[in-house]
C-alpha cells in the first residue's frame, strides 16, 4: 500500500473524513487563563486533566553542562511560575534527566505537577523493568503517564502490542497504580503514528495522548500537522507536541523567531507544547511566549507558512525526521529488549 492509500485507510480508524486537510486557525485549541495569570491551562484529551500549555522538557534538564543544583533552581522556577507539565523519559541521558527531577519534586512540588515519562522496552519483561526504574528515580508511588517512547519504525506497534509485549506490562502497571494514562511518542514519520493508532484500535484500545512534532517547518514536510493532528482532536486523545524549535535546527534558518515558533505551535489545537529548557533565558522565553499569546488570524498563520515553505520542503531543519540524529533506541538498540 502506497503512503497515500495508507493515510486515507488510516482516517477510518479513528472515523475523521480528511486527515490531510490543513489545520487553520479555525482549529483553535482552547486559551484559557486565571484571573490575572500569565498561564495558559488545556484539557488533555479526553482525560479531564488541566495542565499547563508549556511543557518543560525533560531531556536538556538532564545535560551535563548543566548541574544538579541549576536543574532544581530552574524545575522549581517553572512550576513556581504556571508550568505543570513535566516531561522525562527512562533513557534521557542515561537516566541523569529523571533523577535531577525527582530530586527536584522533592519538598511538596510533586503534587503541583503533572509528571510524564518514558519507556523504550518494547517487550513486556524490558518494559517493567523500565516503569519501575522510572519510579525509583522519580521518587514517586506513580506517573501520571507514561508513554512508549520513539514509535519510529513501521514494526515498533507489532513488537508493543504482541504476546509478551510491551503493553502488557503498561496495562499491568495501570492496574497497580504506578501509571495512571497511557500513550505513546516518536518524530520520524506520521506513516508511523498512523499505524500505531491502527494496531490500537484493532487490540480495541485508545491511547489517552500523542507526542508527535508539531512546528511551522513540519506543515510542509511529511507533516504531523496535516497527517495526524486531525485524527488525535477527533478522537479526544490529548496532544503533546514537541520539537517546536527543531531542537533548535528551525532556527538556524533565521526565517522565523523563537516567539514565533511558539505562538504558531500553541496556535494549534495541543494539550501541550513541550519545550527544551536548560537556561533561565530559555526558561523566560517559554513563559514570555504563554504570556503573549493571542490565537493568530489565518493571515498571521499564512505569512509564517509562507516565509517557512521555501525552505522546508526537504526536511532541511527537521533532521529528526530525515537523519538518524535523535535516534537514540537505534544508537542504543539494547534498550528495547
Amino acid at each position: 500500500m502506497d503512503r497515500r492509500n495508507f493515510v486515507k485507510t488510516a482516517t477510518t480508524v479513528v472515523g475523521a473524513a480528511a486527515a490531510t486537510q490543513l489545520v487553520t486557525p479555525l482549529l483553535h485549541a482552547e486559551v484559557k487563563r486565571p484571573e490575572n495569570g500569565d498561564m495558559i491551562y488545556r484539557t488533555l484529551g479526553s482525560t479531564g486533566e488541566r495542565i499547563s500549555a508549556i511543557g518543560l522538557g525533560g531531556f536538556h534538564i538532564g545535560i551535563p553542562a548543566l548541574q544538579d543544583n541549576e536543574a532544581t533552581r530552574l524545575i522549581h522556577r517553572a512550576i513556581d511560575s504556571g508550568i505543570t507539565f513535566l516531561d522525562n523519559c527512562w533513557d534521557y541521558n542515561d537516566g541523569v534527566s529523571e533523577l535531577r527531577m525527582g530530586k527536584a519534586l522533592d519538598n511538596g512540588y510533586r503534587n503541583k505537577v503533572f509528571l510524564m515519562t518514558k519507556i523504550d522496552g518494547r517487550t513486556k519483561a524490558a518494559a517493567a523493568e523500565q516503569i519501575d526504574e522510572s519510579l525509583l528515580r522519580l521518587r514517586t508511588d506513580h506517573v501520571d503517564l507514561v508513554q512508549f517512547h520513539e514509535v519510529i519504525r513501521l514494526e515498533d506497534p507489532d513488537r508493543i502490542f504482541a504476546e509478551g509485549g510491551a503493553m502488557e506490562a503498561m496495562l499491568e502497571a495501570k492496574q497497580a497504580g504506578k501509571v495512571r494514562f497511557i500513550g505513546f511518542s516518536g518524530h520520524k514519520d506520521p506513516i508511523v503514528h498512523l499505524r500505531m493508532l491502527e494496531m490500537a484500535k484493532t487490540h480495541q484500545f485508545l491511547f489517552d495522548t500523542v507526542q508527535m512534532p508539531l512546528n511551522v517547518m513540519d506543515a510542509h514536510f511529511r507533516s504531523f500537522t496535516h497527517e495526524v493532528l486531525p485524527l488525535l482532536t477527533q478522537a479526544g486523545i490529548g496532544v503533546l507536541g514537541m520539537k517546536g524549535l527543531g531542537d533548535p535546527y528551525i532556527l538556524h534558518s533565521k526565517t522565523v523567531t523563537p516567539i514565533e515558533c511558539l505562538h504558531y505551535c500553541l496556535n494549534l489545537p495541543v494539550s501541550v507544547q513541550i519545550t527544551g529548557i536548560n537556561t533561565e533565558a530559555i526558561l523566560d522565553q517559554a513563559l514570555e511566549a504563554a504570556r503573549t499569546f493571542r490565537p493568530l488570524s489565518s493571515a498571521q498563520v499564512a505569512s509564517l507558512l509562507e516565509r517557512t515553505k521555501p525552505v522546508a520542503q526537504a526536511g532541511k531543519y527537521e533532521l529528526y525526521k530525515t537523519t538518524s540524529h535523535f535516534d537514540g533506541t537505534a544508537h542504543k538498540p539494547e534498550m528495547l529488549g
